[in-house]
């Protein structure tokens, strides 16, 4: 769906140092430092969930992006994030941090799914479970100071823009889920979107329903019985849009 594009920030053919903020299972990080045999490639991320065996060239990390960093200044060629927006509560912080690291003329790029499913024929209410679902989901990071809606719209960009970044880029992308498109790519590509949050739609709601709508954990297995039914459902035609933003560092900050 993304042209097998790892990136979408011009870097060039030879970077030396990348940062995969969010590594999670390290997939991506690999693939960069295949593709870059000249750079060192960090993965950082809150879980030790990583593979131990690695190409030589990539390193993983626990960390917090969100506390201090102990990378120096000017040191990073690209910066990349990817399905965080779920979990960053300050961006223009995250932002500043990255303009501070980022060697001049450096990249930072996001890739950012907006999670409220979108009805390409307009069929889906809000009483549908999967709406309710990502409803709830918004109410609890709410509470819990996360910004849901940050890759809704443009304010990722304006506010790399607002931090000092040049060159921002937005593109926008429709990831279905469930097997309603007609092309074969989208059908293959709405079936693993459906899976991956069938997967994942304990994990995704445990916090934001039990930490921030102060659910049980009895309450929240009740209401998943409905959503994982609901996530079968193609006749609303639902799709999450998926946002790639990037901006680039100046060779001057003034």
């Amino acid at each position: 769906m993304l042209c097998q594009q790892l990136h979408f920030a011009p870097l060039g053919d030879n970077p030396h140092q990348i940062l995969d903020i969010g590594t999670g299972t390290g997939i991506w990080a690999i693939e960069m430092a295949d593709q870059y045999p000249s750079a060192t490639v960090l993965g950082v991320d809150l879980s030790p969930i990583q593979p131990e065996w690695v190409p030589p060239n990539v390193r993983f990390m626990v960390d917090d992006v969100e506390s201090p960093w102990l990378h120096p200044n000017n040191y990073f060629d690209y910066i990349h994030s990817r399905h965080t927006v779920m979990a960053i509560k300050d961006w223009p912080k995250l932002f500043r941090r990255s303009l501070e690291h980022l060697r001049p003329g450096g990249w930072i790029e996001l890739q950012e799914i907006y999670h409220y499913p979108i009805s390409d024929n307009g069929k889906m209410k809000p009483d549908h479970p999967v709406a309710q679902y990502w409803a709830l989901i918004n109410e609890g990071l709410t509470n819990l100071g996360v910004d849901f809606h940050a890759a809704s719209d443009d304010r990722l960009g304006n506010m790399m823009r607002d931090c000092g970044f040049i060159n921002v880029s937005e593109r926008v992308f429709h990831v279905p889920i469930g097997t309603w498109p007609k092309n074969k790519v989208l059908k293959t590509v709405g079936l693993y979107w459906r899976t991956i949050l069938l997967d994942g739609i304990q994990a995704i709601a445990l916090g934001p329903l039990t930490r921030g709508c102060k659910w049980t954990k009895e309450q929240v297995e009740v209401f998943l019985v409905s959503v994982r039914k609901a996530y079968h459902d193609n006749s609303c035609l639902m799709y999450m849009p998926l946002r790639i933003v990037y901006g680039q560092k100046p060779e001057h900050l003034y």
